[in-house]
């Protein structure tokens, strides 16, 4: 009895994980939401799926659908660090935060590429006329909140509004750049690909994020 109860909680987590995929953005594509089922399916049927299962919640992410605020919906590419901090701060005193809601994302336009000024290495830098404490000092203070800090990339040349960089073949130091930086999610959008498959880009980006030292939330947006 207590087996199965046992086995029934399981599954119900990881069913939770593959509702996430199809919801709050997080659209890995059909062949890799039919990966994911095969894999709970067949979980119970042999030790190999049993640790495939627990493995897919090792790094302590998505347990939960997550909750929270992206800016872009309301503020499109009109953000600065006050709204940002603002909006935490709303976050917790409306009692949001206390009922799960804990993401702050930021959409585009957070930052500029290194031009002829800036990061000699060409990372991201935050726009000092915008972020002037820079992003890591804003996840700092998200933090203190309980809160968690979001980001935005995109997995092509450029974003989908054509003005910020994209991190297609940059998926490395990108990925350490908002490991640095605090971010805890980050959500990668599907503009400007060069027409390459979706197999062959979010799996580098994946791979960054998991070498990058944090858990970061990977959501995808393929459209």
């Amino acid at each position: 009895m207590g087996g199965n109860f046992d086995r029934q909680w399981k599954k119900a987590v990881l069913m939770a994980v593959l509702l996430l995929v199809c919801f709050f953005n997080v659209l890995v594509g059909p062949s890799a939401a039919a990966q994911l089922q095969r894999t709970i399916e067949s979980g119970s049927n042999s030790s190999g799926g049993e640790l495939s299962r627990r493995q897919l919640l090792a790094n302590g992410l998505g347990h939960t659908p997550p909750m929270g605020w992206n800016s872009w919906n309301h503020f499109s590419c009109k953000i600065e660090e006050k709204l940002i901090r603002e909006t935490a701060d709303a976050m917790v005193s409306t009692g949001l935060a206390a009922l799960g809601y804990k993401y702050i994302n930021l959409g585009e336009i957070y930052y500029k590429l290194f031009l002829p000024v800036g990061d000699p290495f060409g990372n991201l830098v935050p726009k000092a006329s915008t972020f002037p404490s820079g992003i890591k000092a804003l996840a700092d203070y998200v933090h203190a909140k309980g809160l968690k800090l979001g980001i935005y990339s995109d997995a092509g040349t450029q974003t989908c509004s054509l003005t910020m960089p994209g991190s297609l073949g940059r998926e490395e130091q990108d990925a350490k750049t908002f490991a640095a930086w605090g971010i805890d999610y980050l959500k990668f959008d599907n503009c400007n690909n060069n027409n390459k498959s979706p197999k062959e880009r979010y799996p580098v980006m994946s791979k960054a994020l998991q070498n990058s030292g944090r858990s970061i939330f990977f959501s995808l947006c393929e459209w």
